[in-house]
């Protein structure tokens, strides 16, 4: 049996508050696709300089477990891989060798899906715009759905996400401090920039498929049908019956159904302020026209454009200080965000 035939992920990229959760839901709800936690394989537990690297019995074990920890337990809430040993051991010992960390995520994937009686494994990880290449490189036939939404959008949503830990009994309080660090109206909008081009090399791929946040909202049935049709699943409506939560300003409504359209253009009802306005516009209005984000005439403040500049390596260095547990090379992380 080829390649194509016996593995075809889902993988949902884009930029962080784009919607790949909402989009990664919507799959999860078919019959045929289990969706799984933002995993962030390829940017903590992989890395470029040993992708050709064949990795021992003991080494592919305990990515495993990492792997199996993040998935039962909760990216923001993992505990102890080294309780998942026994079951990873098992599933290393079944791989033919030579064994990487590639096949070992593949391998994760397939028996996870299976066990829960699914036959296509979803990735939401955001992140994992920056490894297109290498998504496609390893598993050829995996269908690739990268969600673009207005940066402007993104900067507000990015902006409150601080709130988000007490907005949701599922993420841990401390969070709101790392999500204020984040938030620079310059680090946002670069960050932007870089993974919008990043993935816009693969735009003629056919095994890429490019989704404008906006418009899964304005149409949903449409769009989602065309998402379907993409990844080969059966279109069915009650795939949009998805609870209303991940919200940056509003309490989480699981029991609340559907998908909520007054998120499209929540920017232009306030929020953002003529400098983070200005920078977003400044920094990526060349991307945004080719993904049709009209921009606006912004007359900023001279001194607080400059102040906030100024306060952008501070931001900037707290930030990268909180994430470095995050990012199993700074360097290549860095240099990929800055491509």
């Amino acid at each position: 049996m080829s390649e194509e035939k016996e593995f075809r992920p889902i993988f949902v990229v884009g930029n962080s508050r784009s919607g790949t959760t909402l989009m990664g839901t919507i799959l999860g709800r078919h019959s045929s696709v289990f969706r799984f936690e933002e995993l962030h394989f390829f940017e903590e537990l992989w890395s470029a300089t040993n992708d050709q690297a064949i990795c021992s019995e003991q080494e592919a074990t305990v990515l495993a477990a990492r792997l199996f920890d993040i998935q039962r337990n909760g990216y923001l809430t993992k505990d102890d891989w080294h309780e998942f040993l026994e079951e990873s051991k098992a599933l290393v010992r079944s791989l033919p060798v030579p064994l990487s960390p590639a096949k070992t995520f593949r391998a994760f994937l397939e028996y996870e899906a299976q066990l829960q009686g699914k036959h296509r494994a979803c990735d939401q990880t955001p992140q994992n715009v920056l490894y297109i290449e290498e998504i496609l490189k390893h598993y050829p036939s995996a269908c690739i759905i990268h969600m673009v939404r207005d940066p402007r959008a993104i900067l507000l949503s990015q902006k409150n996400r601080w709130r988000r830990p007490f907005l949701s009994e599922s993420i841990p309080k401390k969070e709101a401090i790392r999500y204020w660090l984040n938030y620079h109206p310059i680090t946002m909008s670069q960050l932007w920039k870089a993974n919008v081009r990043t993935a816009d090399q693969f735009i003629d791929d056919q095994r890429v498929y490019v989704l404008r946040y906006e418009d899964l909202l304005q149409n949903p049935p449409t769009e989602v049908e065309k998402v379907c049709h993409f990844v080969g699943i059966t279109y069915t409506a009650n795939l949009l019956d998805v609870p209303q939560v991940n919200s940056s300003s509003q309490q989480d409504q699981p029991e609340q159904k559907g998908i909520n359209k007054d998120r499209a253009d929540s920017w232009k009802k306030g929020g953002l302020s003529k400098t983070e306005l200005f920078w977003c516009q400044y920094i990526n209005g060349t991307v945004m026209d080719s993904h049709s984000y009209e921009t606006e005439a912004i007359s900023p403040n001279l001194a607080l454009l400059f102040a906030s500049a100024a306060f952008f390596p501070v931001k900037l260095s707290l930030a990268i200080l909180f994430s470095l547990k995050r990012m199993r090379n700074l360097g290549e992380a860095v240099k990929r965000r800055l491509a």
